[in-house]
C-alpha cells in the first residue's frame, strides 16, 4: 500500500461510499502496518471532525493504518443522516475493502459512527471497536438509554468520552466489559473550554495517547 494518503470510493447497497486511507509508516518500533484502525463520522459532521484528524495523524508511526470512513449519505452531500438500519447497510457493504488488505480490522466511529461499529462488529469479525463520543442517551433523556449496543460488541472495547458530553458523562455509563478513557471537560466534539485550562492539542494529545495504548495492548 502507499505510503501517501488516498481516497478509495466503495459502492454500497445504501449508496456509493468513500474511504481515506492513511498508511501506517514504518519506524523501528512499527516497522510495517499490524492493523487498520476504520473511523467513520457522525450524524452531523464528516470525517474532518478533530478527533478523526488527531487520530489519523497520530496512529499511522505506531503501525495503524486508519481508514477514515465516509457514509454514502455524506458523499452524496446530503445534511441529515439517515436511519440506522441504513448507517449499518453502508458499513457492512465497506467491510469488505477495510479487511482487503489482510490486516485485523477494529472498527469505530464517533457518535452514530461508534453507534454502527458496536452493533455490526461481531457479525462482521471486528478484532475489536473503538467507540468515540458514543451516545449513550440524548441530551436530556438519561432514560433513552443505548447502552445495549455498547454492552453488546462482543469484542474488545474503548469508549474515550467528553467529560462534560451531553450525550452521556463518563459517570454515567454503567459497568461492563469494555474500558473507558476520559477527556477532560470535553464536550460531544471532544471542544474544551478555555477555563479548563487544556488547550485543544493537549486534549486531542490524551485521546491519543489513550488510543494508541489501548490498540497496543491489543496485540
Amino acid at each position: 500500500m502507499s505510503r501517501q494518503p488516498r481516497t478509495q470510493n466503495v459502492t454500497t447497497d445504501a449508496g456509493e461510499a468513500r474511504i481515506t486511507w492513511v498508511p501506517a509508516t514504518a519506524t523501528t518500533t512499527a516497522p510495517g502496518p499490524r492493523l487498520v484502525l476504520a473511523v467513520s463520522h457522525g450524524a452531523g459532521g464528516g470525517i474532518e471532525a478533530r478527533d478523526l484528524k488527531a487520530l489519523a495523524a497520530a496512529l499511522p508511526a505506531h503501525g495503524v493504518t486508519v481508514a477514515l470512513v465516509e457514509q454514502p449519505w455524506r458523499v452524496a452531500g446530503k445534511k441529515v443522516a439517515p436511519a440506522p438500519k441504513t448507517l449499518d447497510t453502508g458499513w457492512r457493504g465497506l467491510w469488505p475493502a477495510l479487511a482487503e488488505p489482510g490486516l485485523p480490522v477494529v472498527a469505530g466511529g464517533r457518535s452514530a459512527g461508534a453507534r454502527v461499529a458496536c452493533r455490526t462488529a461481531a457479525e462482521l469479525g471486528a478484532a475489536a471497536v473503538l467507540a468515540l463520543s458514543f451516545p449513550l442517551h440524548p441530551p436530556g433523556k438519561p432514560e433513552k438509554s443505548r447502552a445495549e449496543e455498547l454492552l453488546g460488541t462482543g469484542v474488545p472495547t474503548l469508549v474515550v468520552q467528553g467529560g462534560n458530553d451531553p450525550f452521556g458523562r463518563p459517570e454515567e455509563f454503567p459497568p461492563g466489559a469494555y474500558e473507558l478513557a476520559q477527556v477532560p471537560y470535553g464536550d460531544h466534539g471532544f471542544a474544551v473550554p478555555k477555563k479548563s485550562g487544556l488547550t485543544e492539542a493537549q486534549a486531542m494529545a490524551v485521546l491519543t495517547g489513550a488510543v494508541t495504548g489501548w490498540l497496543t495492548s491489543l496485540g
